[in-house]
């Protein structure tokens, strides 16, 4: 009896410490470690780092797996878009970083099992030294004719144009194909094919801030300019017959009397953009080449063509003249009173009946055609060329 109690606690204990908890334990560990991810996230800069470059150092890639989802955003919950590759390797944003900013990144892969494997990181972008911001027209808010581009003119002369116009969005509705040509290396204007149709939606969206607009100089906007197109306003100017007919949407509302640039001082033929409106200025002949042979401080109802000192105005002192013969040193004249008084007369009431962006066509003058950058003129330059 002694001997067959003591057989079955041996049996008991043996089969306790051998083969149960021993193997129980091994088998455990295998199945941990099967469910651990063989997938590796990388980020680029690494957690914590400082002064990170806005453009091209932000990488995510995966090892042994692939990248399922990548998402970085700013202190302020705003997401930066970005792209996985087709081979699930890698993940690159689709536009810069803004400048002096925390970013945030959370990256998850899967192994070939579909095992996920997640990384998360923590950056700041450098504080430039230098800067660039961009002046622009029309203003945030405003109604203009259908010839207004949207012209922007940065204060540092851009050496990276790529970077600079692809941070430049413009969306309208309804859709429209819009181009940008740079003039020089600081302007860079945005425009349709031909004129805007009346009571198109622009938005503008400025995401320079964090541009490297040239070496170690870095744009420092963030801002959406919204602006309407109004009412298809076309003045055709025959310098000719000292015409000039007033058409709104297609159909002529008006023929008036003018006088343009005397020989010698012929008015420049071409497609211009009223881009200011004056009721009243001071023309000084000093101020583009004419010396002193003329100072007039109260010209009224002054409308400006071109950047050199093309207007189109109010006259009151050559009072014959206005459909009879050509008189200006370039402007285009309309016949008015001293001091704009009278709303009744030929200036008084185009000044009346325009907007900045509206267009004004000179056509017949023994001048050449406006430079497209002279003022805002570049429905002077072909589709073609202006996209290249």
């Amino acid at each position: 009896m002694v001997g067959v109690l003591l057989l079955a606690v041996t049996a008991c204990g043996g089969g306790g410490t051998g083969s149960g908890e021993g193997d129980g334990k091994g088998k455990g560990s295998d199945a941990a470690r099967s469910k651990q991810s063989e997938a590796v996230v990388s980020i680029t800069p690494k957690d914590g780092a400082k002064s990170v470059d806005t453009s091209g150092t932000l990488k995510v890639t995966a090892a042994k797996g692939r990248l399922t989802e990548v998402v970085v955003k700013d202190a302020k919950g705003r997401k930066i878009d970005g792209k996985i590759s087709g081979d699930g390797a890698g993940w690159t944003p689709s536009t810069h970083l803004a400048a002096a900013t925390k970013y945030t990144v959370h990256a998850v892969a899967k192994d070939s099992e579909g095992r996920t494997a997640a990384e998360d990181a923590g950056f700041t972008t450098l504080t430039p030294d230098d800067t660039f911001i961009g002046s622009f027209t029309p203003e945030d808010g405003s109604k203009v004719g259908v010839g207004m581009p949207f012209s922007i003119r940065f204060s540092r002369g851009i050496t990276n144009p790529e970077d600079v116009e692809k941070a430049i969005r413009i969306r309208t509705e309804p859709a429209v194909d819009v181009e940008g040509h740079w003039f020089g290396n600081d302007r860079l204007d945005f425009r349709p094919e031909k004129y805007w149709k009346p009571g198109t939606k622009v938005t503008v969206d400025l995401d320079l801030d964090g541009v490297e607009g040239r070496p170690g100089v870095y744009g420092e906007q963030d801002k959406t300019i919204d602006f309407t197109i109004g009412r298809e306003q076309v003045s055709v100017v025959d310098a000719k017959k000292l015409t000039m007919k007033v058409m709104r949407d297609g159909k002529v509302i008006k023929t008036i009397p003018v006088t343009t640039g005397k020989p010698g001082m012929e008015t420049w033929n071409g497609q211009m953009v009223i881009s200011e409106m004056l009721p009243v200025t001071r023309m000084n002949g000093a101020t583009v080449g004419y010396g002193g042979e003329y100072d007039i401080k109260d010209v009224p109802h002054a409308l400006r063509l071109t950047t050199s000192g093309t207007f189109l105005h109010g006259n009151y002192w050559a009072s014959g003249a206005f459909g009879n013969y050509n008189a200006s040193h370039g402007c285009i004249g309309l016949r008015d009173v001293r001091g704009g008084w009278d709303k009744k007369v030929p200036a008084a009431w185009f000044f009346n009946h325009s907007m900045i962006g509206d267009v004004v066509v000179v056509k017949n003058s023994e001048d050449r055609t406006v430079d497209p950058d002279n003022g805002l003129n570049g429905w002077n330059m072909s589709w073609e060329k202006w996209k290249r």
